[in-house]
């Protein structure tokens, strides 16, 4: 079993509309509601893959009910530490006629220490009986920047491995505690590292600098530029071909073709195909946490792989 820890859930909610008039009014052309939130969007796309996966996070007010409900419906399976303060809402506008997606996202509910502390009760119970972690997303008001280093340390001794995709000190702080895999985007590895990172070779040194503090692997996530993955072993740069939509969730259908290759113990090369194909096919998918099989066939055919040495040059 893999278990998806998520601390900052959020029901997404997405507006699709042919053309965006920013100062007028608009009618959506469709609106989708669906569990939100990293952590859920990653459990999401695991259990379309086959794995066995739980769901730990905290939930509130009458948004963490419609978030319990909507997970109940796709058949996720999930357990809540109960809090006094509301589910956060993301809102997703997608303008289809310029290929722009515009987020919207609420800060979360404040969390006290008593209902953290309830919450690393069923951590502690589902990984007493899970292969993998993952944690992914921010961390809500409330809970310090080493929380995720501290439920690494938890996972690793109950000798379960992690693989960890948040930012900034939460960042920064787990990747000490040394995961399986730390999955930043772009964006996320230059804050971390204080300057830009223009070319592949700059990014491969920045991923090497987290694997020298604690990281056994890093896969940095590049956009339509693919992943840039290294590792003990060796280091690639897989990419497929590019793909119109909506790019929320992408990042996160990566981490879970990741959890479900470090599981299933897949070759490294095999493991980064399938999280750049994965991604790749969730662009081309309405909705977050969501794509459909022929578009990640489709991708998966297209993804190249190489070394990261070659995309130096």
């Amino acid at each position: 079993m893999i278990v998806v820890v998520a601390l900052n859930p959020a029901l997404d909610v997405t507006h699709q509309l042919g053309h965006v008039d920013w100062a007028g009014v608009n009618r959506p052309d469709a609106v989708h509601a669906r569990p939100g939130g990293k952590g859920p969007n990653v459990a999401r796309v695991l259990r379309t893959l086959g794995a066995d996966v739980l769901l730990a996070g905290l939930a509130g007010g009458h948004t963490g009910n419609e978030l319990k409900a909507a997970l109940a419906a796709a058949h996720v399976p999930a357990v809540f530490a109960d809090i006094a303060g509301e589910t956060r809402r993301t809102f997703a506008i997608v303008d289809s006629g310029r290929a722009q997606t515009a987020m919207f996202n609420e800060p979360g509910p404040l969390v006290s220490e008593e209902e953290f502390a309830a919450f690393t009760v069923l951590f502690g119970e589902a990984v007493a009986r899970s292969s993998a972690v993952v944690m992914s997303g921010s961390l809500p008001p409330g809970l310090p920047a080493s929380t995720y280093a501290d439920l690494i340390t938890m996972a690793a001794e109950a000798g379960v491995p992690a693989l960890l995709d948040t930012s900034g000190d939460a960042l920064r702080l787990g990747v000490a505690a040394r995961p399986a895999i730390v999955k930043p985007n772009l964006a996320e590895l230059e804050a971390l590292a204080g300057r830009p990172l223009p070319t592949a070779c700059a990014v491969a040194a920045a991923a090497a600098d987290l694997r020298a503090h604690g990281a056994d692997a890093v896969v940095v996530t590049l956009g339509s530029d693919g992943l840039l993955t290294v590792t003990g072993e060796d280091s690639w740069h897989a990419w497929p071909e590019p793909v119109i939509g909506n790019p929320t969730g992408a990042g996160d259908a990566a981490a879970a073709a990741l959890a479900h290759g470090l599981v299933a113990g897949t070759p490294w090369a095999d493991r980064v195909r399938r999280a750049a194909a994965l991604a790749a096919a969730t662009v081309a998918a309405p909705v977050a946490g969501e794509y459909a099989p022929a578009d990640y066939e489709r991708a998966l055919a297209s993804v190249r792989v190489t070394s990261w040495e070659q995309s130096c040059r």
